[in-house]
């Protein structure tokens, strides 16, 4: 089994709280432009915007993986972006396990600000697809790991 830590160090066990979810079946690429935009925000706010995302009502500006992604007319403040729906809920899971875990400290949940979140590319698993002619082509589920860390504010 293998042992995790998280990449924050030097966080004041008073006013912290951490989550984190491991192997999840998303995509690193999408993961990380989803950290990039909530980092920093309030966790409610945080929330309501990945419920946004997941309805298809509010685009997540992709920065460093934009080649060939559309504009979207719902962005304000950005050009590129996507509505990465899967990885969404995930991440929303993973909100939701922080604000319980800030709950159980005595945290007061209504001030509670993203001071770290970070997507790590997890293994791949590799499977193999049928071809013609009694061949076979490989292709690969990613994995994912995300962490938390919240603070009060």
């Amino acid at each position: 089994m293998p042992s995790w830590r998280y990449s924050v160090t030097g966080l004041d066990p008073d006013k912290t709280a951490i989550a984190s979810g491991r192997d999840l079946r998303i995509k690193p690429k999408a993961a990380r432009e989803i950290c990039n935009y909530i980092k920093g925000m309030k966790l409610e706010k945080a929330k309501e915007t990945l419920k946004d995302v997941v309805e298809l009502k509010k685009p997540v500006p992709y920065y460093r993986y934009k080649l060939k992604v559309p504009h979207r007319r719902e962005a304000q403040g950005f050009d590129a972006g996507r509505y990465p729906q899967k990885a969404a809920g995930e991440i929303l899971r993973v909100l939701d396990a922080v604000e319980a875990n800030a709950e159980f400290k005595g945290l007061d949940t209504e001030n509670l600000k993203i001071t770290h979140i970070a997507a790590h590319r997890g293994r791949r698993i590799r499977k193999f697809i049928p071809r013609a002619f009694g061949r076979a082509s490989p292709y690969f589920r990613h994995l994912t790991h995300i962490e938390v860390a919240v603070e009060e504010v």
